[in-house]
């Protein structure tokens, strides 16, 4: 199939090419941008580690992202090594971020966090979306696990939509779980003209 059954920016009616598997990398968010998402790689760590230094406190959640340069470099590095991270980007800001580890866990745990410029743009649910198609995809793994705190309405809304339960709750904090079971991984790991309008 060529480039052309698939337009640069309208995924909607794409039905898929051998290079974007477990799911199509483009994405037109709420504003009609167009945003990539796509793994992480040195190319990406300049333009992460400038979203993180600039992260206001207000976004922060259980201690994350670090605040001071040192710590986010340290940060990012672990999750290089032992996990599987996705960027999203506006042209080449990158503008939001995703991981799961460590890979060698049948649960690896899940953050993700987009630039507060970026918030309620749809990012965060696409970032979601693609790591699920790819942990999924990976085989080694079972479900996928992530922490929250109550107080964060907006985090758990999106995760309950995509199909994540609360297993366990330590004080302020909610522990979720996403069992690879789900329809919702089917559905991620479809062509977009074959993806139901949600999730």
């Amino acid at each position: 199939m060529t480039t052309d059954t698939c337009p640069a920016w309208n995924p909607d009616a794409c039905e898929g090419t051998p290079y974007c598997p477990p799911r199509c990398p483009r994405f037109v968010d709420k504003h009609g941008e167009p945003i990539l998402v796509e793994p992480f790689d040195s190319r990406h760590q300049d333009g992460l580690l400038e979203m993180y230094e600039g992260y206001p406190d207000a976004y922060r959640s259980m201690g994350l992202p670090p605040v001071r340069r040192e710590r986010i470099e340290e940060w990012l590095e672990a999750l290089a090594d032992t996990g599987t991270n996705f960027v999203a980007r506006d042209d080449d800001r990158v503008v939001g971020h995703a991981a799961y580890a460590p890979d060698s866990s049948a649960e690896p745990e899940f953050i993700v966090f987009v630039d507060p410029d970026y918030h309620d743009r749809g990012i965060g649910s696409e970032l979601c979306r693609q790591t699920i198609a790819y942990a999924a995809a990976d085989g080694d793994h079972e479900a996928i696990v992530l922490d929250v705190d109550v107080a964060n309405e907006r985090a758990i809304h999106v995760y309950r939509r995509m199909g994540f339960e609360t297993v366990e709750r330590r004080g302020t904090d909610l522990r979720m779980r996403l069992s690879f079971d789900e329809p919702i991984v089917d559905a991620v790991q479809r062509p977009p003209a074959e993806r139901p309008s949600r999730p």
